[in-house]
């Protein structure tokens, strides 16, 4: 089994949990100009979101491992870090500016970033290893907070009582856990070889390639889909209210 198939596997679900993103910001879209109400604030779907921002950091770690399988490649590494380290420094920027109030200042593209700086330290360190730090990392904020970091400036470590209001907000604490816990899983599953199964589940279906296509553009859709929507939805509440 190639690194290409597994890589195509791990897009579908990257896939499909980019497309429960735009699900779930439609229905936030949707409550914020008073088609529906009730639903965007409900636990579960709360619950919902921070399952996605779940999957993408676990996928972090996992895509890490996979690359790493070819050797270790500097000018894609670099590129891709700075593509995503670029795109969360827009989110910032354009949320500051339309929402200053609750703009982005560590969201979900912010902890890609880290996640792929600090889990690249540990691709030479045996799966274990990366499983304890990864639940080390994971369990600490539920452990201790201070005071201290309730700014913004260290907000985004992880360790604040009361967290500085944002739309998005996904400390390194505890989130990159789930990079390193993410790696562990791909390193017993390349051991065992249980990776080609799963890549040939997925790849034995058709419409996995439509989820394929959006994995391998999912931070495209990350930026564009909103403005998309809001586009298209904002108007339409204009016209309601007439």
């Amino acid at each position: 089994m190639t690194n290409s198939l597994r890589l195509w596997a791990i897009d579908a679900v990257r896939g499909a949990a980019i497309a429960g993103v735009v699900l779930f910001h439609l229905v936030w879209d949707l409550e914020f100009t008073g088609f529906i109400a009730g639903i965007a604030n409900h636990p579960l779907w709360l619950a919902f979101g921070r399952s996605l921002a779940g999957t993408f950091m676990i996928l972090v770690g996992v895509g890490l491992v996979l690359a790493d399988r070819s050797g270790f490649r500097p000018f894609s590494y670099f590129k891709r870090l700075a593509k995503i380290a670029t795109a969360a420094a827009a989110i910032t920027a354009v949320t500051w500016y339309v929402l200053p109030g609750t703009f982005i200042y560590f969201g979900i593209l912010h902890a890609i970033a880290a996640a792929t700086l600090i889990g690249t330290l540990f691709l030479r360190a045996p799966a274990w290893t990366c499983l304890l730090a990864g639940i080390t990392v994971f369990s600490m904020p539920m452990l201790w907070r201070s005071a201290i970091f309730d700014t913004r400036w260290l907000a985004w470590i992880g360790f604040a009582q009361q967290v500085p209001p944002s739309n998005d907000f996904v400390p390194i604490f505890p989130w990159v856990g789930l990079t390193l816990m993410g790696m562990a899983v791909a390193k017993w599953l390349l051991s065992a070889s249980l990776d080609a199964t799963y890549a040939n589940v997925l790849a034995a279906r058709t419409p996995a390639r439509l989820l394929v296509w959006m994995g391998r553009r999912s931070l495209a859709i990350y930026l564009l889909h909103q403005p998309i929507l809001l586009a298209i939805i904002v108007p339409l509440s204009w016209l309601a209210q007439r």
